[in-house]
């Protein structure tokens, strides 16, 4: 953190899983657990105020947003997002943490959309993830959230790995063809909704979405930028975006399925990320329940 000073960061299950078999951190694992200890459903709140506890740690050292993940398992269910995000927030607020420094992460089904426009509706910013078709970054759109996080690396994996394909050149790279269609596509038509380039294999990929709204990029990849000499040169610009030729597109239900399900690259993504992010916080469960 004091080293690239970033504005704002991000958690998953994932990362949460690993850091929580940190020793530096069992400190904040056993705060969860001893928080919990008369709830109803122990393992379910521990698991959201072990989130919190992340994402209190991560706000002390930086000036903007933390992004926290609900639970990837209700994916598919609207009412149930909404409730398990508002719990967290609440908990946030019982820590003197204002909703204006958190983003509620979601993936991007069109159920996590639904939800994510309710919460959006009162007050509470999400940032859509596990998004990889220009459907689901249109119907976040429409939707008003406040972030999308497109994976631009995870694209390009699927892409050498079912194109047969060793390496692109980074103007050539899918995914980032791919956020330069969304950059394009909200600049032409003012949709206020952010685009965060997430995900990225190499410095290449960051460098050709020099101009996206935001990007959320690992330590080894800020070194690397920070040790490149050469001038950075912005590719995506609005004015440009404005001029393109794009037909705006009215996402309903029955067309975001369908562009979906045509889109084998993004189908297979969006079920892996959340099966991957599913498979992460079970570990995390027994993990805590070992615990307990």
């Amino acid at each position: 953190f004091s080293k690239f000073s970033p504005q704002d960061s991000t958690t998953n299950p994932s990362l949460v899983y690993i850091s929580a078999q940190n020793p530096e951190y069992s400190h904040l694992v056993e705060e969860a657990i001893a928080f919990v200890k008369n709830k109803n459903q122990p393992l379910l709140h521990i698991l959201d105020k072990l989130f919190v506890n992340f994402g209190k740690e991560i706000l002390k050292k930086i000036p903007g947003r933390v992004s926290i993940e609900v639970d990837p398992k209700l994916s598919y269910d609207t009412k149930k997002t909404i409730e398990r995000a508002k719990s967290i927030i609440s908990l946030f607020e019982q820590e003197n943490i204002p909703k204006e420094r958190l983003l509620i992460k979601i993936a991007s089904t069109w159920e996590g959309i639904q939800a994510a426009s309710v919460l959006e509706q009162e007050g509470i910013h999400c940032n859509l993830t596990l998004l990889f078709s220009l459907s689901q970054a249109i119907a976040c759109a429409e939707a008003n959230v406040t972030i999308i996080s497109p994976f631009v690396g995870r694209i390009l994996d699927w892409y050498k790995k079912n194109k047969k394909q060793e390496s692109y050149l980074p103007q050539e790279d899918p995914g980032v063809l791919f956020v330069t269609e969304i950059y394009n596509y909200y600049k032409k038509f003012d949709y206020p909704t952010h685009i965060m380039g997430a995900s990225f294999r190499n410095k290449e990929e960051i460098l050709e979405l020099a101009g996206c709204d935001l990007l959320t990029i690992s330590p080894k990849l800020l070194s690397e930028l920070q040790n490149t000499s050469s001038p950075i040169v912005r590719k995506l610009h609005k004015e440009n975006a404005k001029k393109s030729p794009i037909e705006k597109i009215s996402m309903e239900k029955s067309t975001f399925l369908s562009m979906l399900e045509q889109n084998l690259m993004a189908s297979e993504k969006l079920q892996e990320g959340i099966r991957l992010f599913t498979q992460d916080l079970s570990q995390l469960e027994s993990l805590i329940e070992k615990r307990l």
